[in-house]
């Protein structure tokens, strides 16, 4: 056999072992999480992302248009959302993304009427909280954990009260640990974010997405440069391992 085609079929390999690993990774981590309802896609369903820069992924905010692969960024959004339109063509699903790089909840709250409220969604997805960490580090904030959990709690209920029938997804605020921005220095207190984001998916009854255990998961298979540049805003492979773990709570 020539050098090409071992490499040929070392690659492919590769590739078939980690499409095999990522649902594995997904099942691993969504199983401790708390019995939230997973959300079922209906017809005419409106979903909107929403977060600080790793929803955001470098999306067009000069197009509004629903379903819009510029619109829609770079990240886990556009793929679960591709995943989603493929999978319910009939059903004429529109799907925003409203992320914006470096937000923290209250951020949020001071664009929410025309961010989330006008758009009327029938699914919420809100990932928010690093930022609400990780910006104390460098002194220029001062927000603490109780800030952070009053915030978003009183987001949800503006959110409820101007949309009552809203199904929300809560992701958990996530940090690769031992890549760049990221170190030892970040726990425990970080973690205090975390389960915030989770105690208040199940007072809010959201289905929740516990991506911090999924990157602990991936991390044990593949080394965690591979899944994260940084340490908080995710390459390729973890934008796409995102969105299988957010597709295992809204089908």
């Amino acid at each position: 056999m020539d050098k090409s085609r071992r490499a040929f079929l070392g690659t492919s390999l590769m590739g078939a072992a980690m499409a095999v690993s990522l649902p594995e990774i997904v099942k691993a981590a969504i199983q401790p999480s708390h019995s939230a309802p997973k959300i079922r896609i209906q017809e005419n369903d409106v979903i909107l992302f929403q977060g600080d820069s790793i929803t955001d992924a470098g999306r067009d905010k000069n197009n509004d248009a629903p379903n819009n692969n510029g619109a829609l960024g770079n990240g886990y959004a556009l793929l679960a959302a591709a995943d989603l339109l493929r999978a319910h063509a009939p059903k004429q699903l529109k799907i925003y993304n409203k992320g914006i790089s470096g937000n923290k909840v209250h951020q949020l709250d001071a664009r929410w009427e025309d961010d989330c409220v006008a758009i009327k969604p029938n699914i919420l997805s809100i990932l928010i909280g690093v930022n609400d960490y990780w910006h104390t580090l460098s002194g220029n904030y001062d927000g603490t954990i109780q800030v952070y959990r009053d915030d978003y709690r009183k987001l949800l209920d503006r959110t409820l009260k101007a949309l009552p029938n809203v199904k929300l997804v809560i992701g958990e605020p996530f940090a690769v640990n031992n890549v760049k921005a990221v170190t030892d220095a970040w726990w425990p207190a970080f973690d205090e974010y975390r389960h915030a984001a989770q105690e208040i998916a199940h007072a809010y009854n959201a289905a929740f997405v516990p991506y911090q255990r999924v990157f602990d998961e991936a991390s044990k298979t593949v080394a965690p440069s591979y899944w994260t540049g940084d340490g908080v805003h995710t390459t390729l492979a973890g934008a796409q391992l995102m969105a299988e773990a957010w597709l295992a709570v809204v089908k």
